[in-house]
């Protein structure tokens, strides 16, 4: 089978799937979302992304019915009943399901869990990548990985329309993320990228950016920056599950990068390396 899906423990082709008109997603996108990609029967940093899931869960008061171990179990066996080695999975858990309400009254409410996998790769990370900028117009949770992605969708479109690939968000002056990515800069030498707060969303591949930064000695900086700062980059850098480091070539229509390939091709080959090496593991063993 080329692409599965699974709601509350069914399993079945996608396109066959089917959903409660009364889940909660249907009215509000009441709920949270994670996803990876895997290789060779690995699915690559699952523990955190699942952390993550849990987080995001947890701080909209969802009582997702299994343990972080069950949800694993599931995302394995599905992967299990897929042909490809290599997959893009993704998983979300929906408040529950009932009358249209938008107070959920009970926490006691058993969430819906749905799951999706589809062959796909990660990003070429030698590509250039187009970017535009837009004001920051989202609500003050994005440390919340929830489906409220309205937003995120327009701006993406736009980009989409104007023959870029990713849309850098800020609110006034301050840079915080993208439609889908977070965003960093390398400037003199040291990596700088937003801090974790209300207003980015914590992202793995960040996290992991961050780590090989400092194995390779290279300064970080986790601090707000401006939107001059950014066109002022001597590399500008977005990085999400799929595209763990990619360069920008433009924004805006402005040409920018390439002042700094020595420290981009070091980040680029230790996290290929990274993903390489850690899904690798189920052929060595």
């Amino acid at each position: 089978m080329k692409s599965l899906g699974y709601y509350n423990g069914k399993f079945g082709p996608i396109e066959e799937m089917m959903i409660p008109m009364n889940d909660r997603v249907s009215y509000f996108g009441d709920g949270v979302y994670d996803a990876t990609y895997s290789a060779n029967g690995v699915i690559y940093t699952l523990d955190e992304h699942m952390d993550r899931f849990f987080n995001s869960a947890g701080l909209l008061k969802i009582n997702i019915p299994l343990s972080k171990d069950e949800m694993k179990g599931i995302l394995y066996e599905m992967l299990a009943k897929v042909d490809s080695d290599e997959n893009f999975i993704y998983w979300q858990t929906t408040r529950g399901t009932g009358m249209r309400s938008h107070a959920f009254l009970s926490n006691d409410m058993p969430a819906n869990i749905w799951i999706v996998i589809k062959p796909d790769k990660v990003k070429d990370l030698s590509q250039k990548i187009r970017l535009i900028t837009a004001e920051d117009t989202r609500f003050y949770h994005c440390n919340i990985k929830t489906l409220n992605l309205l937003v995120n969708v327009m701006a993406s479109q736009k980009a989409t329309e104007m023959g870029c690939n990713e849309c850098v968000f800020h609110r006034g002056d301050r840079v915080t993320e993208c439609a889908h990515s977070n965003i960093h800069i390398i400037k003199d030498g040291v990596f700088k990228t937003a801090p974790t707060d209300h207003l980015i969303l914590p992202g793995i591949a960040r996290a992991h950016l961050i780590k090989m930064c400092k194995k390779h000695n290279i300064p970080v900086d986790e601090a707000p920056f401006t939107v001059e700062e950014l066109f002022n980059a001597d590399e500008i850098l977005i990085s999400s599950a799929g595209s763990f480091c990619l360069a920008a070539c433009e924004i805006d229509g402005i040409p920018c990068g390439g002042k700094a390939p020595e420290i981009l091709k070091t980040l680029q080959d230790g996290l290929t390396e990274e993903f390489e090496t850690e899904t690798k593991k189920s052929l060595i063993q």
